[in-house]
């Protein structure tokens, strides 16, 4: 199983972290096996950084084998979805960016990918117009809309593909909107797909 993300895919989101790219295709980066955390456990704060931040994305779940996908046929390749984190160290992707280098450990971190609870997409609506949003110890801190994403679910996987063999069971973080920001120990998050909550869990 590997974990494939999209980075600047909401334009609000690219404003609010200054991004001024022109993108014609995709941004992807990966997230090791490791950075798995599920079933409603504890996200522990990593002792490396002092700003980790949170970003609610829609997540997909690959299931069938495929490679060089034909966007038309893209929706084929998916069934489920749910709400997850892509959690940021965001004071080390900030240094690191600024010296020209990889940013993977600002990212792909242990337990940096919370994945809420799959339920079929039929029974959350159409993949195009999901609306999502995160709550913060109660309170609504983030909210989004698949259909603003500057590339949809199908595009994202077709152009991944060409690239890497999708496996059944690989998921695909497709970015996150405005409103991200940093986490702290006891914190609540709750993520919802509409109104349905598929993710729950605290901070430690």
């Amino acid at each position: 199983m590997k974990i494939i993300a999209v980075g600047m895919n909401y334009a609000n989101h690219n404003k609010e972290m200054h991004h001024s790219l022109e993108l014609s295709e995709p941004t992807l980066f990966m997230k090791g096996d490791s950075a798995l955390l599920k079933d409603g456990k504890p996200f522990f704060i990593p002792d490396f950084s002092s700003d980790v931040q949170y970003e609610t994305e829609i997540v997909v779940r690959i299931s069938r084998l495929g490679k060089n996908i034909a966007e038309r046929f893209a929706d084929r390749y998916y069934e489920e979805v749910t709400v997850g984190i892509d959690f940021t160290a965001r004071d080390l992707q900030t240094d690191l960016r600024k010296k020209g280098l990889p940013w993977e450990i600002s990212k792909a971190f242990d337990s940096s990918a919370v994945v809420g609870e799959f339920v079929p997409l039929g029974r959350v609506g159409k993949i195009a117009e999901l609306p999502f949003h995160l709550d913060l110890n109660g309170k609504k801190v983030q909210e989004g809309n698949t259909a603003w994403m500057l590339f949809p679910v199908d595009r994202i996987i077709a152009y991944a593909s060409r690239f890497f063999t999708l496996k059944i069971g690989d998921l695909i973080y497709t970015g996150t909107p405005a409103g991200v920001g940093p986490v702290h120990i006891d914190d609540h998050l709750e993520g919802y797909i509409g109104e349905r909550k598929l993710l729950d869990f605290y901070v430690r």
